[in-house]
């Protein structure tokens, strides 16, 4: 790809911000607040996690920069098969997860036009989105890195504002009034918190997977993973915070536009308007980056031979035009099935918790492939405290599993089962044969006509 059109430092860092700070952070203190004020505990853990896992990726992406992120380094370490059923089941989960996004953003929408909140409506509203999105993908990722950042500054409006200025209205009462109200016992709500908040650093491999479109990715795409995460972690933490602190728990559970809510208790309408307006923005532009990055991965495993050709074929621009169409196609088909549920916020836990799921698994692949890059560039003593922050993040990315909901985890292990039936169409062997039998078809063809 030309130089002019690959996405710099500033572009790549704020497309790892932009696509964790889209539909996560505006929804999340809503579903947070059904376990209580004790999900900041959550927070602090998964912002360790999410650091952790910027290390592994910022590490992965200095010393071995791939396109492709997670499913190339599996395909690198762990040989084709691995390849195959990590970029399957990252694939499933960014598209899964990309239709929450529309989701949150129509939702915060309804502030100002509330037949959105109706279903058939707001079906037909996140579907534009979508496609318009697609398309955008279509002129080319430099051109999606821009309106990310600009909309990127949109969704800092409201995050920063309520993270900053809501302490003014922070009720100690209201915050410390709901600290547990789950049911569970503290360690069961902090695991259940921590699998949740972890789809707001869903996003923290960006730079890595678009390493393609990344300028100098040796040294850019470390860059702006670290700085991504570590401009999300603190906004995410600040304004959870203060919500929650802001809003009654009661109120808070049921809002589909938290951030909304708690501008309108401290300035009034105006103040809940501007925040719906930033966070449309916010999170309709993290689409278009979802987008990219997941058009890229299934590309990057088609040129490999290990997903359907049809993913590799790109226009003059170098865009996996049809790739990108097909994930349209399946989001499309998402929204429709799910299109009944009563509130966006109950589509959004269930599209996400899913999609976290997937994504820890190949997640957990790239940790133990890090230590591997790091075993053959490193010294012993360099490679022992790898090996002991590898484990780390790999115990943590299981302790995630372990808190999320026991029927997603069981629906997750049995699609995993589920793909391996479809690895001998893509294996090495089976690209050989079908070569040769058409090698075979057409000496035949030629002998015949001779």
């Amino acid at each position: 790809m030309a130089e002019a059109k690959k996405i710099g430092v500033v572009g790549a860092t704020f497309l790892v911000a932009g696509n964790m700070m889209g539909s996560g952070v505006f929804l999340l203190p809503s579903s947070l607040a059904k376990i209580g004020t004790a999900s900041i505990w959550g927070w602090l853990i998964t912002t360790a996690g999410a650091l952790l896992l910027a290390f592994v990726f910022a590490k992965l992406g200095k010393l071995a920069p791939k396109a492709g992120g997670p499913y190339a380094y599996a395909r690198d370490w762990f040989g084709p098969y691995m390849g195959f059923q990590t970029n399957t089941i990252y694939w499933f989960a960014n598209w899964i997860g990309n239709v929450a996004i529309p989701i949150a953003a129509v939702g915060y929408f309804s502030y100002f036009f509330p037949i959105l909140s109706e279903p058939l409506v707001r079906c037909i509203a996140v579907l534009i989105l979508v496609w318009a999105l697609s398309f955008a993908n279509v002129i080319g990722p430099a051109f999606v890195s821009r309106v990310q950042t600009v909309t990127t500054s949109f969704a800092l409006v409201p995050i920063l504002g309520i993270a900053i200025f809501g302490w003014f209205f922070f009720d100690a009462d209201i915050f410390k009034g709901a600290y547990n109200v789950s049911g569970e016992s503290n360690f069961g709500a902090i695991s259940s918190a921590a699998a949740l908040t972890l789809w707001a650093f869903i996003g923290v491999e960006s730079a890595s997977v678009t390493a393609g479109v990344v300028e100098n990715p040796e040294k850019n795409v470390a860059r702006a993973t670290l700085a991504g995460v570590f401009l999300a972690a603190i906004a995410y933490i600040a304004s959870s915070s203060v919500i929650m602190g802001m809003v009654p728990n009661g109120e808070l559970q049921t809002s589909d536009a938290p951030f909304a809510l708690a501008a309108a208790k401290a300035v009034g309408g105006w103040g809940g308007a501007l925040v719906s307006l930033c966070a449309f923005i916010g999170a309709a532009g993290s689409l278009g980056g979802w987008i990219l990055l997941t058009a890229q991965s299934a590309k990057a495993a088609s040129d490999d031979g290990l997903f359907p050709s049809i993913f590799s074929k790109t226009n003059k621009d170098d865009v996996p035009v049809k790739g990108v169409l097909i994930v349209a196609v399946l989001m499309t088909l998402a929204v429709l099935v799910t299109s009944t549920s009563e509130t966006a916020s109950a589509q959004f836990d269930v599209i996400t918790s899913a999609a976290v799921v997937l994504t820890l698994l190949p997640y957990i692949y790239s940790c133990v492939a890090c230590y591997f890059v790091v075993e053959r560039s490193h010294t012993i003593i360099h490679t022992g405290a790898f090996w002991t922050l590898t484990s780390l993040t790999v115990v943590y990315c299981l302790w995630a599993i372990y808190g999320s909901s026991g029927t997603i985890v069981q629906y997750a292990f049995l699609f995993v089962l589920f793909i391996t039936v479809f690895y001998p169409f893509f294996s090495e062997e089976r690209r050989q044969q079908r070569q040769r039998a058409r090698e075979a078809s057409a000496i035949s063809a030629g002998a015949q006509r001779s």
